[in-house]
């Protein structure tokens, strides 16, 4: 095993290291030309992950990526080479995102960071690994700032743009309630603040009328529970909640409370049934609409999905301890599946150049985990991976189609 995985408990002495089978650092790749991080056996990679702070329910996400190197390397690793993935705490924060990053890339010399976690951490290493020419791959987060290819092309996201997500959800709300008296809360922050942009540019004109109540909260606070009681008094029958999934949870839970039955709206990332709405109460969640480009692994009509399958093989040998019901996991896998994707594509070319060029000239690769009719496409002047979203409504069990795939780009 060559996933070296340093969780919340025991970063320092990373629990899930193993013994080097070959120096690290700098050898000699193809052409006579040297790389960092890569040797005639492995690969190093490093990222960062939320094992704590404000949204610690989200370190399922990397601990999934860490268990899916796991088992690529026990099936003979990528092109021959085993996968070394040191995985460290951000604990979704800028300061502490950047403090690691630099020990990633100037102590532990990887090769590239892949698939870190967070909008904030991001940013703040956004300059750093552009300056430093690192790929930092497959980062997730949907904010505008990242698709920029001109200015940051070292930086490739991969996640739906939330202006884009917020679109969708206006456009919605639109067709379902054109005369909605519509209340906005949201966590004070690039997610929060894209998603707003988006509703606002869906409505167009007509936002200013429609929209009655818009409310933004830290993520540093303990509840919103006050604010839930402050968005029902405005009167809205329409209440789209963009944030994190502890604060959607309450936010389900203080609404049920208070009998308030709004058509309710939550974004994707809170929308994980073992993390936000068990908490929030089953019965409580009936109705929500989100929208997803990932399967409901635990949604019996996908009980005969191939894919499915092999997820929850996976999901019983790596993730013993994560209650399947926990879909955090699920872009945590399906982004591990695509660095692997990456990296297959390269060859023996273990280059950063090479490995920047083959992240963003994808076309038409389907995630094992992926609704039907999405897939990921990326060009070297449009770093969007994910280009459709379909809606669903929580119908006590599970989450139900009740779109097709809508396409982003025509919005």
């Amino acid at each position: 095993m060559k996933v070296r995985h340093i969780s919340r408990r025991h970063m320092l002495r990373g629990a899930c290291s193993l013994a080097a089978t070959a120096s690290w650092g700098i050898t000699q790749v193809q052409a006579g030309r040297q790389e960092v991080g890569v040797t005639a056996t492995e690969i190093k990679l490093g990222t960062t992950g939320a094992y704590s702070g404000p949204v610690s329910s989200a370190a399922v996400y990397s601990e999934a990526q860490t268990a899916y190197f796991r088992m690529v390397n026990e099936r003979g690793g990528i092109n021959g080479r085993m996968i070394n993935l040191i995985s460290l705490d951000n604990a979704f924060s800028p300061a502490k995102a950047l403090e690691q990053t630099r020990r990633l890339v100037e102590s532990d010399e990887v090769f590239a960071i892949a698939g870190s976690f967070g909008s904030a951490p991001g940013l703040a290493v956004q300059k750093y690994l552009n300056s430093k020419r690192v790929p930092n791959l497959f980062l997730t987060s949907g904010i505008e700032k990242f698709n920029d290819p001109k200015n940051y092309p070292w930086i490739v996201p991969f996640y739906p743009l939330y202006v884009a997500q917020g679109k969708v959800f206006g456009r919605y709300v639109l067709e379902q309630k054109p005369s909605a008296k519509i209340a906005l809360h949201y966590s004070n922050d690039d997610l929060g603040r894209d998603f707003v942009k988006g509703i606002r540019a869906s409505l167009g004109d007509r936002a200013q009328a429609m929209i009655v109540r818009e409310l933004s909260h830290e993520l540093s606070e303990p509840t919103i529970e006050s604010q839930m009681v402050e968005l029902k008094a405005s009167g809205a029958d329409v209440l789209v909640q963009i944030t994190q999934s502890k604060f959607a949870a309450q936010g389900i839970r203080k609404a049920a409370a208070l009998d308030w039955r709004p058509l309710y709206v939550i974004a994707g990332n809170a929308s994980s049934i073992g993390t936000t709405l068990v908490p929030a109460g089953l019965d409580n969640s009936i109705g929500l609409i989100t929208a997803r480009w990932e399967r409901n692994v635990t949604d019996p009509a996908e009980a005969d999905t191939p894919a499915v399958k092999d997820y929850i093989e996976f999901a019983r040998k790596y993730l013993p301890n994560v209650a399947l019901e926990n879909t955090t996991t699920v872009p945590g896998y399906n982004n591990a599946y695509m660095i692997e994707q990456v990296l297959k594509r390269c060859g023996d070319e273990l280059t950063r150049e090479n490995l920047l060029k083959q992240a963003t000239t994808i076309r038409g690769i389907v995630p094992p985990l992926f609704v039907d009719g999405i897939e990921v496409s990326i060009s070297p002047t449009d770093y969007r991976a994910i280009h459709n979203l379909q809606l669903a409504r929580f119908d006590g069990r599970t989450w139900v189609p009740i779109s097709k795939p809508v396409a982003l780009d025509d919005l």
